[in-house]
């Protein structure tokens, strides 16, 4: 696949100096886009994402607090989409980015499995609040834009390229065609036991396929219409054969009863800012908060950083215009996330598929977030589509990122060993802030390694005594006695 081949289908280019309203405030010529394809691009970011609004109720759904208590999945699927939608839309009209905002898959294990056994559910959101603020605070006094500044221009290259290949492995593993079974077999293998096998791995091929033939034919809306296609044949096989609800992941593919449901509003602003320290202690909770904020701050950054580099919104020295509006969004997420009890709020990969399809601009955001807002009521439609209907889009989107490899200088090992790690380790360790720690820490040693200190900003110095403490989390635990 060549870049012209692969590149979103073009519409016809803007007339300058179009004068509408959503133009001047969007600037939609500047940066050569128009309504429809925002619109499109949008609604395709809000496809292959509505996952999210099923999977992360279910995640937190599924576990207890220290007290044993539960938080209902219905609550929190209203909450959840209500905290992403109104996340979303801040993101597009402040922002003016292109990027989606949900519940994160990084943040959410860590509020599950290691604040909730300590606290109970409101103390465990207010952390989650507390972690937005500290990164709002850093938005607001430019400490992250500089971190982020900070980081070299080939690492911020090969964070694009990471998050490719992370996200294009998170399709395929939910789709069933990568597995990882058992601690007797490979790490990972093809499909189940490395055979593919079942109805719903046929409909993300069938998917795929579709996909990969509309985008390089330059059709436009090619992921869309691919989504639909693939959902309307996984609904149609659910229908025509007994097939385990399971094999279809989080969603399973069949028309609601209803399309409208009642939201439900319980869990709002049911939040304890301090009430964490007190019950788990000022140490524990404090360790809680440092990996919510790491955890937090890097995969959005990695996010926003990739996305934008697709989006061909970052300059020749890898620096974002108004990254400071979107970093201090992205904070206030987080806040709003935790407000309702529906996790914390962060950029999502997921939002590559929308600029794949051609969004530049908030105005995707907006569609995107007004799609969101609008499953408190039409909850039931957050459960047509499974995972492998959207999967194809996420691999499609990965090949894309993919190609800016090409920009990284591979015969300079100062460059290129950073580079690598950080591709490598963001799918293989199923994080985005591992990557970028690790890209940083072989940056800093190779550098300091051949005498180039005055290479080296020295906020990279202090990233390096941050990452150490992260990879140290679990024995600095283990040592202050923290289960």
């Amino acid at each position: 696949m060549t870049e012209t081949q692969a590149r979103p289908p073009k519409s016809p280019s803007p007339t300058p100096g179009s004068g509408s309203a959503l133009d001047r405030f969007f600037d939609l010529t500047g940066r050569g886009t128009t309504v429809a394809r925002e619109v499109r691009g949008g609604i395709t970011t809000f496809v292959a994402m509505a996952y999210l609004v099923v999977l992360i109720p279910l995640i937190i759904g599924d576990a207890k607090d220290v007290t044993g208590a539960t938080l209902d999945p219905a609550q929190l699927t209203t909450m959840v989409a209500l905290s992403a939608g109104i996340s979303t839309v801040l993101m597009g009209l402040v922002g003016n980015a292109p990027l989606a905002m949900a519940a994160g898959l990084g943040v959410t294990p860590i509020v599950v499995f290691q604040a909730a056994p300590h606290m109970t559910w409101p103390e465990a959101m207010g952390l989650v609040v507390l972690e937005g603020v500290v990164i709002v605070i850093f938005a607001l006094t430019g400490i992250r834009t500089l971190i982020m500044d900070a980081i070299p221009l080939a690492l911020k290259q090969a964070i694009g390229v990471g998050i490719g290949a992370f996200i294009a492995l998170i399709g395929l593993v939910d789709a069933g065609f990568v597995g990882h079974h058992d601690a007797s077999s490979t790490a990972v293998t093809l499909g189940t036991f490395g055979k593919l096998a079942g109805w719903p791995v046929a409909v993300f091929c069938a998917g795929l396929v579709l996909m990969l033939v509309l985008f390089v034919r330059r059709v436009p809306g090619a992921m869309l219409i691919s989504i639909v296609a693939a959902t309307a044949l996984a609904i149609g096989l659910n229908s025509a054969f007994t097939i385990d609800p399971k094999l279809w992941g989080p969603v399973e593919p069949k028309l609601p009863d209803s399309i409208a449901a009642t939201p439900q509003f319980d869990l709002l602003f049911k939040v304890d800012l301090i009430g964490g320290f007190d019950r788990a202690g000022v140490v524990t909770a404090s360790v809680i908060l440092f990996t919510l904020v790491m955890s937090g701050f890097f995969d959005a950054m990695g996010t926003i950083l990739g996305v934008g580099e697709e989006a061909k919104m970052l300059d020749d020295k890898g620096k974002m215009p108004g990254l400071s509006k979107i970093l201090t969004v992205d904070g206030f997420g987080a806040i709003i996330g935790g407000g309702v009890n529906g996790s914390a709020n962060t950029a999502v990969v997921e939002s590559a598929a929308g600029v794949a399809e051609g969004a530049r601009t908030g105005l995707a955001s907006v569609v995107t977030g007004a799609l969101l807002t609008a499953l408190i009521f039409l909850t039931p439609l957050a459960g047509v589509i499974p995972i492998g209907a959207a999967a194809p889009a996420l691999v499609i989107v990965g090949a894309l990122m993919m190609m800016h490899a090409r920009k990284i200088d591979w015969e300079d090992l100062e460059v290129a060993v950073p580079a690598f790690l950080t591709i490598i380790l963001m799918p293989f360790t199923y994080s985005i802030t591992v990557g970028v720690a690790a890209g940083v820490l072989s940056f800093v040693l190779i550098k300091a390694a051949r005498g180039k200190f005055r290479e080296i900003h020295w906020l990279n110095y202090v990233l390096t005594v941050v990452f150490l403490a992260y990879f140290a989390l679990h024995p600095i635990e283990k040592a202050l006695g923290i289960n």
